[in-house]
């Protein structure tokens, strides 16, 4: 069963939300921590080891009570249900939308077309498992029997950004191999990584659902002929991997069965880090974290999905985001993560938040009449500071930002942390409180 197809501007609550609207829209933040002492509190949700603090935006109680009643009012939360339970409510695809049964608990019963998938799922997290601790333990060698130093994922879209942010952002806890990326169809790119890399120590992952794309495999085409000149088409299967549904193309290509991880249609590629996908991520940081990854997504899938939307950090976020978009007219979203190793996130999160809500006709083919989502870009700080604060402090528009920080260095190296945490505290308070001078105030 489809999702409902409903257009909210339509509904008594979205009408109400526009009276609020404009009775707040000229009310500067400031005003509201001067009216609620207790602001920041009442507004900030602890999830974990986070704190979700919105306190710092342009609504007040009543805001969240009417988005409440919108979404109430919309059914969100049979949307919800559906959506976890493997109805098919990608219409257009007639498909099941089930990235979260990857990191689901085992002894949950999940159905597809009358099938349960947790049992599936079990086994290829077993081969993923497997895979990545005989190349780890130095048992999978090369074709001289070397062992493997270097991974190499090859793919593009959802097949790379996912992958490679994790990556990038757990690089702290990486095993001792080197991973790599390869996405772009740019010769001098490969020309570059292939440059640093030993083929009798490589191993290659070419990451395509179909293994048709034609970005992923004019770069995997181009490896292999690289490869192929000092070793043997029989040498493939000892250095070459897939993440594919296509497996008849992927064994034409010299892949090994054994050796060829399975790819779900109910898995979009935006969200696929999580299955076969992420087996680079798994190599790169073992099973044991990795598995700590999906158990992390596991939390957060329950939260939304159980806890009450007025204490709901997912639907919150998503409630700022069309308050913005579609109240203030703000269109764009800056993602800014006070820390380096997340300098990809930003980038990860355009895909998954624009492809996802990039649509001007809604379930029934029918154009819509307001802003489905803000574009989504961002850097880290401070080297943002130092970039396009200058716009958002003084510029003319106004920009949403959502401040990423940590309380802790992985390092332990406090006095640089320090300084990188007061100027996150800095930002976010001077944004926040603008030109105070009457004649100016936002």
């Amino acid at each position: 069963m489809s999702l409902k197809s409903i257009n909210p501007t339509e509904t008594k609550s979205w009408s109400k939300l526009k009276d609020h609207f404009n009775d707040i829209k000229d009310t500067h933040i400031n005003d509201y921590f001067i009216l609620e002492s207790d602001r920041a509190n009442q507004l900030s949700i602890t999830f974990d080891n986070f704190n979700f603090d919105f306190s710092k935006n342009k609504i007040n109680s009543k805001t969240i009570s009417l988005f409440n009643d919108l979404l109430t009012e919309i059914n969100l939360k049979s949307s919800i249900e559906k959506y976890f339970s493997g109805e098919k409510i990608n219409s257009t695809e007639s498909r099941a939308v089930l990235h979260t049964a990857l990191r689901a608990s085992e002894n949950q019963r999940i159905l597809v077309d009358g099938k349960d998938i947790m049992p599936e799922i079990a086994a290829v997290k077993l081969k993923i498992k497997s895979f990545t601790d005989s190349v780890l333990s130095g048992n999978h060698k090369g074709y001289k029997d070397d062992k493997i130093t270097d991974v190499v994922n090859i793919g593009i879209g959802g097949s790379d950004l996912g992958p490679s942010m994790v990556v990038e952002s757990l690089a702290h806890y990486k095993t001792h191999l080197n991973t790599h990326f390869i996405s772009n169809v740019d010769g001098d790119h490969l020309s570059q990584i292939l440059d640093q890399l030993n083929p009798k120590t490589t191993l290659f992952i070419i990451v395509s659902k179909t293994f048709k794309t034609i970005e992923t495999l004019a770069n995997a085409d181009y490896v292999r002929d690289w490869f192929l000149t000092t070793a043997v088409e029989a040498d493939i299967s000892k250095h070459f991997i897939s993440v594919t549904a296509n497996t008849e193309k992927a064994v034409d290509f010299g892949i090994s069965h054994d050796n060829i991880f399975p790819m779900w249609d109910w898995v979009g590629g935006r969200y696929s880090l999580w299955s076969s996908v992420g087996i680079s991520i798994c190599l790169s940081i073992g099973y044991e974290k990795f598995n700590q990854l999906l158990e992390g997504a596991r939390k957060m899938d329950n939260h939304f999905r159980n806890v009450d939307f007025s204490e709901n950090i997912p639907v919150i976020m998503a409630c700022l985001t069309i308050w913005y978009n579609n109240f203030f007219d703000y269109p764009t979203h800056a993602i800014i993560p006070y820390s380096e190793n997340l300098k990809s996130f930003s980038k990860y999160l355009q895909q998954a938040s624009m492809e996802s809500n990039g649509k001007q006709t809604d379930r029934s083919d029918n154009l819509v009449e307001y802003q489905t989502g803000q574009i989504i870009w961002g850097q880290t700080g401070t080297n943002a500071q130092h970039s396009f604060f200058q716009l958002l402090h003084q510029g003319t528009k106004i920009i949403p930002s959502d401040f990423i920080g940590f309380c802790n260095s992985l390092h332990g190296e406090k006095n640089h942390h320090n300084i990188l945490m007061s100027n996150f505290f800095a930002q976010t308070k001077a944004l926040m409180t603008g030109n105070i001078d009457e004649k100016k105030r936002i």
